[in-house]
């Protein structure tokens, strides 16, 4: 799908980065990007992340660092009553400068390098830093940008988990066909719980199966397929994280028609069984 550019530069001002508190209603689907880095705190609210070709459930804590021209999105699942809130960290390549050539800095180059493909950082290990991240914006002058460096170089001393695959394509199209892979891609978060045949995804479009196949893949570089499973995997690590369902119960619960091909399926994503990635993840919590 086409990603929006968004200008940054303007919102700076006289600082050398942008900081701001976000409060809206919902989260909108804005799918865009811009060649500054972006770190993003959720303070209040839950719904879908799209970060490159990633789908992930989010919730307040999710705190995320996206590299220059990744295109991202926050979603919300429904409007809150008090509204949905987050902090928004902006900076440019050109930020640290010769910073990241010092040896004291090898950790925070390490990280801005990574985020190219975006950076999720697990709530519980990274509670502290979140503080320093909501009390950023509040900041002026030179404490301000002490406080972003302290930020970046607690952030490169924790795990984090990659969230974009190493051959996303980020290519633009139209804007028609922004709106057309959009509509699809909307349906399928809603309906990814359920069986989603093929033929209801093409029908969305007025296109006939082969054809749908056909415009699929060659906007988001996957098959319907591919994707449905990546949305159902993104719900199931939700699950695996936040209750103690089981496997079985999970499989069945994202859309998945048999614990087998939930099983393949969630290993060819993450890289681990759905057992090892719980684990991992318990143990990632446990950390700071």
């Amino acid at each position: 799908m086409r990603a929006a550019f968004e200008e940054i530069s303007s919102k700076k001002g006289n600082a050398s980065f942008v900081a701001y508190d976000l409060k809206v209603p919902a989260f909108p689907f804005k799918w865009h990007y811009h060649p500054e880095y972006e770190l993003t705190l959720i303070t209040r609210g839950s719904g879908k992340r799209l970060v490159g070709d990633s789908y992930e459930p989010f919730a307040a804590g999710d705190l995320v660092l996206i590299g220059p021209n990744l295109p991202h999105t926050w979603t919300s699942d429904r409007p809150l009553r008090g509204g949905s809130t987050a902090v928004v960290i902006q900076f440019s390549e050109s930020f640290a400068g010769d910073f990241l050539h010092w040896p004291e800095a090898a950790g925070v180059a390490a990280l801005l390098e990574g985020s190219a493909a975006g950076l999720h950082f697990p709530a519980r290990a990274s509670r502290a830093l979140a503080e320093l991240v909501t009390a950023l914006p509040a900041r002026t002058g030179m404490a301000r940008v002490t406080a972003l460096l302290e930020i970046l170089g607690g952030l490169s001393r924790l795990r984090s988990m990659p969230l974009a695959s190493a051959w996303f394509d980020a290519a633009r199209g139209s804007k028609e066909t922004e709106r057309r892979i959009n509509k699809v891609c909307q349906h399928i978060q809603k309906a990814s719980a359920r069986p989603l045949p093929l033929a209801e995804a093409a029908a969305l479009l007025h296109l006939s199966p082969s054809a749908f196949c056909r415009f699929f893949k060659r906007v988001t570089g996957k098959t319907f397929s591919d994707y449905l499973n990546d949305v159902r995997t993104g719900h199931a690590c939700s699950l695996l994280t936040g209750t103690d369902k089981s496997i079985a119960e999970i499989a069945f619960a994202t859309g998945f028609e048999s614990l087998t091909y939930f099983n393949r399926v969630f290993r060819k994503k993450k890289g681990l069984s759905p057992r090892e990635y719980r684990a991992r993840m318990q143990e990632l919590g446990k950390e700071g």
